[in-house]
């Protein structure tokens, strides 16, 4: 491959990964009960930190699916899988923890709520993309 086509091959894969998190960032925006956006220019830390580590989340299971895919159908596929069980296994997680109230903890600036998510989500991104392999 000459190097033009290797650089276009690089900023495809950039190009592509960035609109794969641009999608994951909207699907758990409107997923969620908070509006982490107005609770962020609002100054609220928690939704920084929850919001942060879910953008870190989806960051690792998406360089592991450019790392692991053979094209870039395949970084796509594998990409929003991974985006998809991130989602899944964020709110999986939200179930089992009864003992207190994320929605309203985020919403109160609970910080350390925060950072549990942010842990959270980056745990789940990691245990995602080390299981994305062939």
């Amino acid at each position: 491959m000459t190097f033009l086509e290797l650089f276009l091959s690089t900023l495809s894969y950039i190009g592509t990964a960035v609109v794969l998190l641009f999608i994951g960032i909207v699907l758990f925006e409107v997923t969620t009960k908070n509006k982490e956006f107005q609770l962020i220019k609002n100054g609220n830390k928690a939704a920084v930190y929850a919001f942060g580590g879910r953008i870190l989340g989806l960051a690792i299971v998406l360089y592991a699916s450019i790392s692991n895919s053979v094209n870039l159908f395949d970084m796509v596929i594998w990409g929003t899988l991974a985006i998809i069980i991130q989602i899944i296994l964020f709110y999986l997680a939200e179930l089992l923890t009864p003992t207190f109230n994320i929605t309203k903890a985020i919403d109160d600036n609970n910080q350390a709520v925060g950072l549990f998510l942010l842990f959270l989500s980056v745990s789940l991104g990691l245990i995602i993309a080390a299981s994305l392999t062939y």
